[in-house]
């Protein structure tokens, strides 16, 4: 007879298949038995019972107690003795065969017959495994954990970018059907001067993703920094805490491939590395300081998509918080799948919305104030050496901004009761309209720009530096329109991983058998 192992159903303990019609009723029957067994071997003999028609003798542990009712011996595995039925079987019994029965007393067929039901009711003699939630409902369970820890603070502190969690820019993302979870997660987290942002994405169509969740806090990271060249105590507790949040995010779902980075606070400060040693030891994230070259990159591969085919040069600016990363793209005949590549000058302005209005001062903003600031950052656009655009004709030419500053404008010029990133991504504002937006701005106090739903109190000292800068790079390059894009390096670091490791290819080829 074969190995019970080797998927050969075993006769029953020994009995003879001659001797019975029907070896499930057979078995039932000597069950009843006033406490017989198929078995009648001694757990201390060898020796197997006759054939189904004899009767079995009871079974007798060595120290001569009777056997265990009839209910437990039949749920502890079809007349098997308790004693000893949860020892494990050497590996080298494996090819004993099939009515032989173990020196314990346990059959081939219980063995086969726990493994078979072990996920419905447990090994005899363990305590049950409670059942473990589906990955669906935990993700669901987490979401729902977000929504009621954090968005809720956020919303009411303004710790939200423009006062309201970046959640709330997708949430149609995140209430998606149960069976569109995904299998292939994808991670990016940027720590800037200002924010703290993760996105954590699935690959979708070629070149596109959905977020499945999203988190961003201002923390003010660079706070002081200009002044001092070190990160204060107040600002690295700030950006840690929000970084609890992130680990916590990335440790409930099960990410392919992610990416950490840490921009020009941690660039500029003297004790940047110190914090980023400290951030691994209290949360567990490793950061990376990319430097501004990649910066720069990392934020035209977030906004490629805006970019229409018909263009063919853009000049693509981030207005951060430390640091202002502005390049110029030429697009020829032949375009590439990554538009980075089509790169050709770039700078990095060591100016950001948190460095200028430290120095220039951001709550009581004059006109002659906002020169000045716009003056600074048109000195250092000024060493930029970059040649000029051609503009052939209408259309070729235009500016794409993606920061708080551009978005903050669009939202104003939107009248949004509530910021909402699907209305303000990708809108483009006229020139006159981006001019309109910025003086409506100046000419508020500290206090009405606070109030704006779109800006909020925690923006309201950094919106005009950031049109400072905004207005230098206008002055630069005179474009009749720009665009604006509620996008940035996390955006960039998620196309950039997605397409190094091929997931739209190979989406492209499942559909592709699919459809044969």
């Amino acid at each position: 007879m074969e190995d019970p192992e080797g998927g050969v159903k075993p006769q029953f303990d020994g009995a003879s298949a001659a001797g019975r019609k029907d070896g499930k009723k057979s078995r039932r029957r000597k069950g009843k038995r006033g406490g017989q067994t198929r078995s009648a071997a001694h757990p201390a003999s060898h020796e197997l019972s006759g054939n189904a028609g004899q009767p079995a003798r009871p079974i007798e542990d060595t120290a001569g107690h009777p056997a265990r009712k009839r209910k437990r011996r039949r749920r502890g595995g079809h007349g098997v003795s308790q004693e000893g039925s949860l020892r494990p079987q050497p590996m080298e019994q494996t090819g004993v065969a099939a009515n032989a029965v173990r020196s314990d007393g346990d059959s081939a067929s219980s063995r086969r017959n726990r493994r078979k039901h072990r996920g419905k009711r447990g090994l005899q003699g363990r305590p049950l495994t409670s059942a473990k939630p589906s990955h669906i409902q935990l993700q669901k369970n987490r979401i729902e954990e977000t929504a009621s820890a954090v968005v809720p603070r956020e919303v009411q502190n303004g710790a939200g970018r423009k006062g309201r969690p970046e959640g709330n820019a997708h949430q149609g993302d995140r209430q998606a059907p149960e069976h569109a979870w995904p299998e292939e997660l994808y991670a990016a987290l940027d720590l800037g001067t200002n924010n703290c942002r993760l996105l954590i994405a699935q690959p979708t169509r070629p070149g596109q993703f959905r977020v499945v969740d999203a988190f961003s806090r201002i923390v003010r990271l660079g706070e002081g920094l200009a002044a001092s060249g070190r990160l204060s105590d107040e600002a690295m507790e700030r950006a840690i805490e929000a970084l609890r949040v992130c680990a916590s995010k990335l440790r409930n779902r099960e990410i392919r491939r992610m990416r950490l980075i840490a921009t020009e606070a941690c660039r500029q400060a003297v004790n940047g590395e110190e914090f980023l040693g400290r951030v691994v030891a209290e949360t567990g994230l490793e950061l990376e300081i990319i430097d501004r070259e990649t910066e720069a990159r990392l934020a035209v591969s977030g906004c490629s998509s805006l970019v229409g085919r018909e263009t063919r040069s853009v000049v693509l600016f981030d207005i951060g918080g430390g640091s202002s990363e502005i390049a110029v793209i030429r697009i020829g005949d032949n375009r590439f799948s990554r538009l980075a590549n089509h790169i050709t000058h770039w700078t990095s302005l060591p100016v950001g919305v948190v460095t200028l209005s430290e120095r220039h001062g951001g709550r009581d903003v004059t006109p002659e104030l906002f020169e000045g600031m716009v003056r600074e950052v048109e000195g250092m656009l000024g060493r930029f050496d970059c040649p000029e655009i051609e503009i052939a004709q209408t259309g070729d030419f235009h500016l794409i901004g993606t920061s708080g500053t551009v978005t903050t404008l669009a939202g104003v010029h939107l009248d949004l009761p509530r910021y909402d990133r699907r209305k303000v991504d990708g809108i483009w504002l006229s020139d006159d309209e981006v001019s309109a937006m910025q003086a409506k701005l100046l000419s508020w106090d500290f206090d009405s720009r606070a109030a704006n739903p779109c800006i909020g109190p925690d923006r309201a000292d950094l919106v005009l530096a950031g049109c400072a800068i905004l207005e230098a790079i206008r002055r630069r390059w005179p474009s009749p329109r720009m665009r604006v894009a509620d996008r940035g390096l996390r955006e960039g670091l998620l196309t950039d991983m997605m397409a190094d490791d091929g997931v739209w290819r190979r989406n492209r080829n499942r559909r592709g058998q699919r459809a044969k």
